[in-house]
């Protein structure tokens, strides 16, 4: 079985967790996180970092999406522990020209973070789940689609799980839903008790038939905050969070197809919060937390070949 490798870089990023991490044209770019840093632009072919331009202001918890030569951030939180506010936005990065960018704006009663996002075939960006008020209150099962091209936004039925930290990944005619937790089901009472709130169902939505649901297999370990990547047609999700454990360093991988979830192997350093790459048949995950919350925050590099 291939094992995961921690690689020795030639430079390093900037430490952060809940960031965004995303492949472009062969190039990997790792953004956002607490406090405002310089994107670290990641060369594979030499293992190589170098740097480029901040954003405009402090940007976290989001599932980057590919459009065209853009990086797209919907569903996206911005402030301090434990009140962030969500974006009223969507923010843009442009690799080509090292620049940030504001997108169309997102309607006032839909704006969240910690949501799950994922472009499709039909050029639509899907996002579901999400928190309105940062890590205090107010999780959502919403679903809603947003057009790059135009701005226009649609709302969509809800799924059957309310869940926030948690991604999303498309794959065939179905959207899956995934890992995560109900953070704002205590109101703010209590800041420990959410990270016991994960959910296990698997929320499936069919692009066909327009409706949600809750497919017979649960995610065998329930985790938030995990990074995830679709290869040879299967799920991938990386790590995560979840009760009083550090963090996690299982792969818990999904075959759509067989309708099973099985165990791959687990990463060199348990971590949250950040995002996969997927590039040359294999799996990168780069930067988070190595510890349930914020600390310590990572710098390193891991990959693994997708058999």
């Amino acid at each position: 079985m291939p094992e995961w490798i921690t690689l020795d870089c030639n430079g390093s990023p900037h430490c952060r967790h809940e960031n965004g991490f995303a492949c472009l044209d062969g190039t990997f770019y790792l953004f956002g996180g607490r406090r405002i840093q310089p994107v670290d632009i990641f060369d594979p072919a030499t293992n190589t970092w170098t740097h480029g331009a901040p954003p405009p202001l402090e940007i976290h918890h989001f599932q980057p999406v590919i459009v065209g030569r853009q990086i797209w951030l919907i569903g996206t939180m911005t402030g301090v522990f434990p009140r962030e506010t969500p974006l009223e936005t969507v923010f843009i990065y442009e690799p080509d020209a090292d620049r940030w960018l504001e997108g169309p704006s997102i309607p006032p009663a839909r704006r969240r973070g910690a949501s799950g996002c994922a472009l499709h075939s039909d050029g639509w960006i899907y996002v579901v789940g999400g928190i309105v008020d940062g890590h205090h209150a107010d999780t959502q099962a919403w679903f809603d689609r947003i057009h790059p091209e135009t701005g226009d936004w649609e709302i969509l039925p809800e799924a059957p799980n309310k869940r926030d930290h948690a991604p999303c990944a498309i794959v065939g005619d179905n959207l899956y839903f995934f890992g995560g937790r109900e953070t704002g089901r205590h109101n703010g009472t209590d800041y420990d008790k959410f990270f016991y709130d994960t959910i296990g169902d698997v929320d499936v939505f069919n692009f066909t038939t327009q409706t949600w649901s809750v497919h017979p297999e649960p995610l065998p370990i329930q985790t938030a905050a995990g990074g995830t990547g679709v290869l040879s047609g299967k799920i991938h999700y990386v790590g995560g969070e979840a009760g009083r454990q550090e963090a996690f360093t299982e792969m818990q991988i999904f075959d759509p197809a067989a309708g099973h979830w099985h165990m791959g192997a687990p990463l060199n350093r348990a971590r949250h919060g950040t995002n996969c790459c997927v590039h040359d048949g294999k799996l990168w995950i780069a930067a988070g937390s190595g510890a349930r919350g914020g600390e310590p925050e990572l710098t390193s590099i891991e990959v693994i070949a997708i058999e």
